[in-house]
């Protein structure tokens, strides 16, 4: 009777060991759900398109060479856009102003469809000096078709 008896309290206290270090002392917070990029355009295009795959090269000193994808998310075809696109840091402040700024046309978008565009950008910074590719954060402005 006491081998059961001890058999038990082990069970039990076991069970509750195992319930207690199953169950959530505290609630993790999702994760964030804002935009890895913002666009400040009032067009209605903008909200369709995403810029991913940054990858900066320097060709030689002064001159950056910016590679990254432009993404049509919609079912319509945008056709040709121009936009302005600054770059800045995931850490950066609202009013910190651009590592990097450039204007680019993006050939004729179709629904779904994804370019590939190549930027050459003139600036005071060398490549060492930017962070790696998922620090940086883009934002832009389409500035045709209006």
């Amino acid at each position: 009777m006491i081998r059961v008896m001890k058999m038990w309290t082990i069970v039990l206290a076991g069970m509750l060991g195992m319930a207690g270090c199953s169950s959530p002392g505290t609630q993790a917070k999702p994760a964030s759900t804002a935009p890895a990029q913002t666009s400040h355009s009032s067009n209605p295009f903008a909200k369709y398109l995403e810029l991913v795959g940054f990858r900066i090269i320097e060709k030689s000193p002064g001159h950056l060479e910016v590679r990254f994808g432009v993404v049509n998310h919609s079912e319509a075809d945008i056709g040709e856009v121009k936009m302005d696109v600054n770059v800045r840091t995931t850490t950066a402040k609202p009013d910190d102003p651009p590592l990097i700024t450039f204007s680019t046309k993006i050939p004729s978008l179709g629904p779904s469809e994804m370019k590939p565009v190549v930027v050459d950008v003139p600036t005071k910074l060398r490549v060492y000096e930017l962070p790696d590719w998922q620090f940086l954060k883009p934002d832009f402005v389409l500035t045709e078709p209006k």
